[in-house]
């Protein structure tokens, strides 16, 4: 489908931002006029949450979406926020690796829930390389890595990067990394500008040129289950969500480009 843009937000790493980032790209991209659809593929749940989505109130839900029982324009909910909606996880997606490790399509059966998915799709995967970040890779068009700038970063990512090329060998050949997004950085901080010149030196243009800082905004706006784009608008952490949304919309126009000249 030509109008879609299906994205899966991930990294083995826990506590690296996927989470937030999947939460205000979807509403810095929703305020651009973009339909977004966030998809929590975490058992946690934060994502859900995030969006002002009670823990009592997630049916039907993304394990409902991922074992074809509900279809997705079923599972999809407005969220408060304009073109933002979101199809809510619960805690029944913890069991969904042994439910589904039986199935013929295990690893294709995300990509066949969203055979009818519309506008752009944000995938907020779990932490961890498992058959359900491997459903998320396989329905993507492509990934973001959000990279936390701390010691040890970069370590790590060589698994990533080596399960996105095998997925690219076996089940999606047209899966692409959007980008590598530093998160958490602190200018103040060498540690922070290491990392970042480190990672630029050794992924190159796969770095998104946005940074996000680590910014107190950012890190109350759960709590109050909004993202920080509405919560503090003014925010540098606001800032720089709307600067990666324009990243990726320029990345897009540029390949729509590239495809039709």
């Amino acid at each position: 489908m030509a109008d879609r843009h299906i994205i899966a937000i991930a990294n083995q790493k826990g506590g690296v931002g996927k989470t937030t980032t999947a939460i205000n790209l979807g509403a810095a991209l929703a305020e651009q006029g973009q339909a977004v659809t966030i998809i929590d593929l975490d058992p946690q749940g934060n994502a859900s949450t995030g969006v002002g989505v009670d823990a009592a109130d997630r049916n039907p839900n993304s394990y409902d979406l991922l074992t074809g029982d509900v279809s997705f324009g079923a599972a999809q909910r407005p969220t408060a926020h304009q073109n933002l909606s979101v199809i809510p996880a619960t805690a029944d997606l913890a069991s969904a690796e042994i439910d589904i490790a039986a199935r013929p399509r295990r690893v294709q059966l995300l990509s066949d829930a969203l055979a009818d998915a519309a506008g752009t799709v944000l995938i907020d995967c779990p932490p961890a390389l498992g058959l359900l970040t491997l459903n998320a890779m396989v329905a993507s068009d492509s990934v973001i890595v959000p990279l936390q700038a701390e010691f040890y970063a970069l370590e790590g990512l060589s698994q990533l990067m080596l399960t996105i090329r095998q997925v690219r060998a076996s089940a999606n050949p047209g899966l692409r990394i959007e980008g590598v997004l530093l998160t958490m950085s602190d200018n103040r901080n060498n540690l922070s500008l290491q990392v970042e010149a480190d990672a630029r030196k050794t992924l190159g243009p796969l770095v998104f040129q946005t940074v996000v800082p680590r910014n107190v905004r950012v890190s109350e706006s759960p709590s109050h289950a909004m993202p920080v784009i509405h919560y503090d608008p003014t925010s540098k952490g606001s800032t720089a969500y709307r600067a990666l949304a324009q990243e990726i919309l320029s990345a897009e126009r540029r390949r729509k480009d590239l495809v039709h000249g």
